[in-house]
């Protein structure tokens, strides 16, 4: 696959800009507006479930070469590389978690050691392995209590800096656990291990998975209505077990966000290629091509340029004001992205990271 696929650029970018609205609304405020409350949940888990599928697509397109070609010391070297990146992202995402708990790039190094041993495995493994993962989650509960070290009216986590509670969180029930999220980027894996460029194929996963998200979806519902006779008290604790909710990322929810990633991918790809030289393309496809760099710069620039120039605490601003400010800071990044990568042919963080790792 030499040639570069415009669709996965963009759903990258799509992607970011998912990420930047949840997290903001998490971050700044989300009291207000019913409608933008419903509006920002449809992003929830769902974005950034679509960041790892895409990280995993992307670590097959740096290893299909080698793996079709049996280039032993060639996927010798790009698995080197990925393994540096894996550890610097840990380092990376930890370095800054006491201004972003909810980081996703310490776990995101830990999704990348654990898919380097699929590499040279078939692709239907790594994709019966995800399954596999998801299914069995669930069991784990049964032996440890979910909850545990979590206060959910402030989203912090009491023992993270202990032994026993980072391992906990990291791997178990931290807000993007290694286990189940990992599937993501072994459904990724096996998704940038096939035909991208056959049209037959994206048009059969999007509508299978379209079809699996919408009856997900439509079951999720009937359940809760069905089982809590509109009894709110009921509702609110069966939406955690059946809603399509990222936490608990029980399998209703990943087998959801899963389907919702390759439906957003797929379309992404279809649209592209028919539109790839139109400017809304054009500038999402720079966005996505600088997806790390807006990543760290929502968090260290959106974020504190906040904390500086406004009186008003963190958490006390209206979802309004968060959903208009993380359009706002979207558009910025992709109007950024569009000139730099006119110049350039990389992103900032993106170049620093790639010397880091080569």
């Amino acid at each position: 696959m030499k040639d570069r696929i415009i669709g996965i650029d963009v759903a990258r970018a799509l992607a970011i800009i998912g990420m930047i609205l949840v997290n903001f609304k998490m971050i700044f405020g989300q009291e207000g507006t019913s409608w933008l409350q419903n509006f920002t949940a449809l992003f929830e888990g769902k974005a950034a479930a679509l960041f790892v599928v895409l990280a995993g697509v992307g670590i097959a397109f740096m290893t299909n070469s080698a793996v079709k070609n049996d280039d032993v010391t060639k996927l010798r070297q790009v698995r080197k590389r990925i393994f540096k990146r894996a550890i610097l992202l840990f380092v990376i995402g930890l370095s800054y978690i006491m201004i972003w708990p909810a980081d996703i790039l310490h776990f995101y190094g830990i999704y990348m050691l654990f898919t380097l041993l699929f590499l040279r495995l078939e692709p239907i493994i790594s994709l019966l392995f995800a399954v596999g993962i998801v299914v069995l989650y669930p069991v784990l509960m049964f032996f440890i209590w979910y909850d545990l070290g979590w206060d959910f009216s402030d989203y912090s986590y009491a023992d993270f800096w202990t032994f026993g509670g980072f391992f906990r969180n990291l791997f178990y029930n931290g807000f993007h656990p290694v286990f189940p999220w990992v599937a993501f980027m072994l459904l990724g894996l096996w998704f940038g291990r096939q035909d991208l460029n056959n049209e037959k194929f994206i048009k059969r996963i999007f509508f299978i998975c379209l079809g699996i998200a919408i009856s997900i979806k439509l079951l999720s519902m009937a359940l809760l209505a069905f089982l809590s006779e509109g009894n709110e008290i009921i509702l609110t604790e069966l939406a955690q077990v059946l809603d399509t909710s990222p936490m608990p990322p029980l399998p209703i929810y990943m087998f959801s966000a899963s389907s919702i990633a390759l439906c957003v991918i797929c379309s992404c790809i279809w649209i592209a290629k028919r539109m790839q030289h139109g400017l809304v393309i054009k500038a999402l496809q720079s966005t996505g091509q600088l997806a790390f760099t807006f990543y760290v710069a929502h968090i260290v620039i959106g974020v504190g340029l906040m904390e500086v120039i406004s009186s008003t605490s963190l958490g006390s601003f209206s979802i309004t004001f968060s959903v208009v400010y993380a359009i706002i800071f979207s558009a910025v990044c992709i109007v950024f992205a569009t000139i730099w990568m006119h110049y350039k042919k990389i992103g900032p963080l993106e170049w620093i990271l790639r010397k880091l790792t080569t």
